[in-house]
């Protein structure tokens, strides 16, 4: 969310140079996947994608029917038309095929096979209004797509990774409002969807609890980690990938609005931070917004990425200490916070974060001495 792979080497993955960067695709949990000409190495077992069945099926399972009539009747309900006219296999073909309107991100046959799909509605708690909504599942991600009916498009809305949301059912005493079930997460609005039927919710919660649950117990290692190619990131096309990843991976222990409502990232570097007072060091990840500054930690297997707080722009600014060769240091001070002492590695951060953060010096408003001059009268015609 057929390609040519090439066999890894037994030494490794080959070094990734900017020209490799967009086929090399990142996950939501920062694994490299099948890109057009890598591969990264997989388990020879692999799982066939879940699948959940219908009202028909859980009444046809009481009679045990054989391989061939479950294919067949999977063959049919897919065939089936779902809306436009389409069937559910062209829908899903279409998303590989048709652009999206107001798509944001990598090519969509790159998130792999379609798990599950349906059309829903999606319930707004403050206006009460409903609309329709079409959810694909991937194997990692769910696509939230708006329609078009009018155009028969498809329209981008969103996509959340599974490892960073949670799925509960909604009761309602009310029958006309039952089959409803919340999406939510720190770092995602929670959305209320109403299913045509009970076996569709139901079908919608198991599949995503599974895909979840695999999603968080996948095995990751820094060879396989996104961030393991982007830390350090001392090259432009390291920092702009690194910006378009924090946008789209769950971050750990996140507080406050999600990423996503925070702008496009201005810049962004590796620090050390240190406490003028205890002198402490400690690497972090600085990223600039237009209105905050976060400040972000990546564990040593450079894996995971966890929150470690934010700061108000307005309210901070960067006192130069050293531009010295080897010590590039620069002191962020604010009115509600102790300050920091920051260490960049390379002069072209050091640089960018002197101009983006520097603020002009608040003086204090003094009284004047100086009388102002006198008013010329003016002249009165005779």
């Amino acid at each position: 969310m057929g390609c040519c792979s090439v066999t890894p080497k037994a030494g490794g993955i080959d070094e990734v140079g900017p020209d490799e960067i967009e086929l090399l695709d990142v996950e939501a949990t920062g694994v490299w996947t099948l890109g057009e000409r890598l591969q990264v190495s997989r388990p020879e077992t692999s799982e066939p994608p879940h699948r959940c069945p219908s009202v028909l099926q859980f009444k046809e399972e009481a009679s045990v029917p054989d391989p061939i009539s479950s294919n067949e009747f999977m063959q049919k309900r897919n065939s089936q038309v779902v809306f436009w006219g389409w069937t559910k296999d062209e829908l899903h073909q279409r998303l590989y095929t048709h652009p999206v309107r107001d798509w944001e991100g990598r090519p969509l046959h790159t998130y792999g096979d379609v798990i599950h799909s349906s059309l829903v509605s999606l319930h707004n708690g403050y206006t009460k209004v409903m609309s329709e909504r079409y959810l694909v599942l991937f194997s990692f991600h769910l696509l939230i797509l708006a329609l078009d009916n009018s155009n028969q498009d498809f329209i981008y809305e969103g996509i959340l990774p599974l490892s960073a949301i949670e799925v509960r059912v909604i009761s309602q005493q009310d029958s006309s409002a039952s089959h409803m079930f919340e999406i939510s997460g720190p770092m995602v609005d929670s959305k209320i969807f109403i299913c045509a039927n009970a076996a569709d919710r139901k079908c919608w919660i198991e599949s995503i609890e599974d895909r979840r649950y695999k999603s968080l117990r996948q095995q990751l290692s820094p060879s396989h980690s996104a961030l393991s190619y982007l830390l350090p990131c001392d090259e432009n096309w390291k920092k702009e990938e690194l910006k378009r990843y924090l946008l789209r991976s769950p971050i750990w222990q996140w507080e406050g609005t999600p990423i996503h409502h925070m702008g496009q990232p201005v810049y962004l570097s590796l620090v050390h931070i240190s406490n003028m007072q205890t002198h402490a060091s400690q690497e972090r990840l600085l990223v600039l917004f237009p209105l905050d500054l976060l400040i972000l930690s990546v564990d040593t297997q450079r894996v995971h990425v966890k929150y470690e707080g934010r700061l108000p722009r307005k309210g901070i600014r960067a006192l130069e200490k050293s531009a010295l060769p080897g010590r590039l240091q620069f002191e962020l001070t604010g009115d509600l916070m102790e300050p920091l002492k920051i260490s960049c590695t390379y002069p072209e951060d050091y640089q960018n974060w002197i101009f983006q953060l520097q603020q002009p010096e608040k003086l204090p408003h003094t009284i004047s001495n100086h009388t102002p001059p006198p008013l010329i009268p003016k002249k009165r015609r005779s």
